[in-house]
């Protein structure tokens, strides 16, 4: 590039070639499916090789997470290094070696407000793909209104005493390890009083039970905590302060949201064309659905270069903050918008259900799963009311 020294040129060149030699040809296909995404953990079982060998070698090199340090099984690249390595990525149309909660939402958390020991301990599994984390916010009584939790932590000598119980809690079934907001002062104003614990999926008391959703998929669960003993010293922060790191926590998590709508796959006008094919002049011949997709992926570019743009503030110092609201809305609306798109392609095909095929219905499926958007993470109606508020500075009602 014009703008960037030679050592930026000379990285750049490095990491092309490299990808170029290491990331196996089914690693730079589309995503297509659940399946493609690589979530490691104790329980996760390889796709294929070259899901495993694509895994391997990022994390061996840190760039499954390319700006930790690398003490903590990151790449320690710059922001300038991280944008290349990006950028080359897209070129070649590979696909992240790793999605984790731990990644977006966790990592970031406790390199803020971690202790080394906490450190040392999570972030290389994560950064490897080893442990696999979910999220103990929501509960059935707490939902928007998060700070009305009522899962409770006791001190009981070293160990906290938990019991209650979340809801929604995506993949729980599945993971390894969770972060958890619980209340460890019960007559502290409901802001306060809260703490953020890490724990074992698998110590006595967790329990958990899958939620179906009408898409007939169950990545939700409630989880039941039952007298389950965790040693103090996964606190994370101060006793009392949870209420701090789950706000920052949460800004990772809507950005990652939102992100959903600049994933990686197959550009929709590819996937007409080879779904209904066009006519002689080469082009889809319903004029308002080639309308649709033109306005779908222009809206899709322009969130991707709004996200690039928030990440490098964000990398600057600057913050995202209230942004990642803005990202979390559009993110979900685009997403929304091209399961909506997808069903209109596949006219009276998308509507299947069951059949003989392994992705039969999948599609309806994943329609249905994306209406779940506007609620996850903050329900849009949430998320516009902070755009107003904090980004635009309108004044309240």
């Amino acid at each position: 590039m014009m703008d960037e020294t030679p050592e930026l040129q000379a990285f750049r060149a490095e990491t092309r070639a490299w990808l170029e030699a290491n990331c196996p040809e089914e690693m730079r296909q589309p995503v297509q499916g659940d399946g493609d995404i690589c979530w490691g953990g104790r329980k996760w079982r390889f796709q294929s090789e070259a899901q495993r060998l694509w895994l391997e070698r990022m994390a061996a090199r840190g760039w499954t997470v390319p700006q930790w340090p690398r003490a903590y099984g990151g790449g320690g690249l710059s922001k300038d290094e991280a944008r290349i390595l990006a950028q080359e990525m897209r070129r070649l149309k590979a696909r992240p070696p790793l999605s984790s909660f731990g990644i977006w939402m966790l990592g970031p958390a406790l390199l803020k407000y971690g202790n080394e020991a906490q450190k040392q301990a999570h972030l290389p599994k994560i950064a490897r793909g080893e442990i696999r984390w979910c999220q103990g916010y929501s509960e059935p009584g707490a939902g928007s209104d998060l700070a009305s939790l009522r899962t409770s932590a006791l001190p009981d000598g070293d160990e906290y005493v938990v019991n209650g119980s979340k809801i929604w809690t995506s993949y729980a079934d599945q993971a390894d390890w969770i972060f958890c907001l619980v209340r460890t002062d019960p007559v502290a104003p409901k802001h306060l009083g809260i703490s953020f614990l890490l724990f074992d999926m698998e110590s006595p008391g967790v329990s958990t039970s899958p939620i179906k959703l009408i898409s007939g998929y169950s990545p939700f669960c409630q989880t039941f905590f039952d007298d389950v003993r965790v040693p103090q010293e996964n606190l994370v922060g101060t006793a009392g302060k949870g209420w701090d790191i789950a706000k920052y926590l949460l800004t990772h998590e809507r950005e990652m949201i939102g992100d959903m709508g600049s994933l990686g796959r197959e550009s929709m006008h590819q996937i007409a064309k080879r779904s209904i094919g066009t006519g002689r002049d080469g082009r889809l011949k319903d004029g308002v659905l080639r309308a649709d997709i033109v306005r779908h992926e222009i809206d899709s570019y322009a969130f991707a270069l709004t996200m690039e743009r928030v990440k490098d503030e964000a990398k600057a110092g600057q913050g995202v903050g209230a942004l990642s609201s803005m990202l979390k809305y559009a993110g979900t609306e685009l997403n929304k918008q091209r399961r909506e798109l997808l069903m209109s392609i596949s006219g009276s095909d998308g509507l299947s259900w069951e059949g003989e095929g392994p992705e039969e219905g999948d599609l309806a499926r994943e329609w249905l799963r994306s209406r779940a958007n506007s609620i996850e993470g903050g329900t849009s109606e949430v998320q516009l009311n902070i755009i107003a508020k904090r980004v635009l500075g309108l004044p309240g009602a």
